[in-house]
């Protein structure tokens, strides 16, 4: 038996160029980070061996400092690490894998050649690494040809599409999902895909140790594998994942039922730990909204890592109440009149008129305010 990590997808040095500097800088170190985590999980299962399907790098120039802060990590942890080129750090001569190679451990083996390899006594390492961003070709088709001694473990490493995931166009880096059993492979590790997905009882995608988009709720991890020959493999998903890529989408009709939903996200998950994407509906009063607002904006906004926050959804209906407050001294009595029945007439500038009267609203309160003071 043969105890491995199979992990992919790291991407490192990955830009994040949307983000504030804080929120790019955070991500980038996680990404780093998660190195340290899957040595640390490696060690907790036992495991020798750690193999990264692809796109170790966001680039095939991701600069000296990612290069050697990645190989020092992998230094330290007590396992043998073993890098594949992918689609976005493939393979070319005198590019990044013979700097990486010039530069790294005797513990880290960089495999850029679609040969066998031996792992250990009994295990060998069937290596697919891309030499092009794209191909139309099968990248793990040699695999079948590539001998191993009889018994030995054949562990496969690939990086491409079992499916198209949802592409158009013409599908790139495609593998057969029978490829274990037509290459006799014990295990097929894959990268590409930045979830956790299997392809019948021999073959995975890790996903990535560290989430780096909205749409996957679950924290990035990797996969522990115990592999024996003859024997269908036992693995199972081990997370890893720092940061939460959230999505969420409230109907609230008041500030209670938006800190009720607020609560519950931090019973969720840590919030500084959190990049929120949400998105508010509903119908609710005018005071309620200016109230939720300043809930999610004085506090939510800067309990969370990154938040995304779309509102057009979330439609003021004016109160008596409202109203009252706007025209407490009577001066704005007939333009809070004009808004409110083009607010009420839904018209091409219904969306406007409500913007001018939740305003009218905030300076009142703003007024009400410094009168007091």
């Amino acid at each position: 038996m043969l105890k491995i990590i199979h992990s992919a997808d790291w991407q490192l040095g990955k830009p994040f160029g949307r983000f504030a500097t804080d929120v790019r800088n955070a991500l980038a170190e996680a990404r780093l980070d998660a190195i340290d985590r899957l040595g640390e999980t490696a060690a907790t299962v036992g495991a020798g061996h750690i193999v990264v399907a692809g796109d170790v790098f966001d680039n095939v120039e991701p600069g000296d400092r990612i290069v050697m802060q990645a190989l020092s990590r992998m230094e330290r942890a007590p396992v043998t690490w073993w890098l594949m080129p992918g689609n976005h750090d493939h393979a070319r001569a005198g590019g990044l894998w013979s700097r990486v190679r010039a530069k790294a451990p005797a513990s880290v083996r960089i495999v850029d050649v679609p040969e066998p390899v031996e792992m250990e006594e009994g295990a060998w390492l069937l290596p697919a690494p891309l030499e092009h961003r794209k191909t139309t070709n099968d990248p793990t088709a040699a695999m079948v040809d590539m001998a191993t001694p009889p018994g030995a473990l054949r562990i496969g490493l690939a990086h491409g599409s079992i499916t198209e995931f949802g592409a158009s166009g013409e599908s790139s880096n495609i593998i057969p999902p029978d490829r274990a059993k037509s290459a006799g492979l014990d295990y097929l590790a894959l990268g590409d895909w930045h979830g956790y997905l299997t392809v019948g009882d021999r073959t995975a995608y890790s996903g990535t140790p560290e989430i780096d988009r909205f749409g996957r709720e679950e924290p990035g991890g990797c996969i522990g594998v115990d592999v024996r020959s003859g024997e269908t493999p036992e693995f199972k998903r081990i997370e890893t994942g720092r940061y939460r890529w959230l999505d969420r989408r409230w109907n609230v009709a008041s500030i209670d039922q938006l800190d009720r939903e607020i609560s519950d996200l931090r019973f969720e998950a840590r919030l500084s730990d959190v990049l929120l994407s949400l998105k508010l509906t509903g119908v609710t009063s005018l005071a309620d909204r200016v109230a939720m607002f300043a809930a999610i904006e004085d506090r939510l906004a800067h309990e969370v890592r990154h938040l995304e926050l779309a509102t057009e959804e979330l439609i003021a209906q004016p109160m008596a109440e409202d109203v009252a407050r706007i025209d407490v001294q009577g001066a704005l009595a007939d333009a809070t009149a004009t808004l409110r029945a083009r607010i009420e007439g839904s018209g091409p500038d219904a969306a406007i008129a409500a913007a001018a009267l939740e305003r009218l609203y905030i300076e009142a309160l703003r007024f009400d305010a410094e009168a007091v003071r």
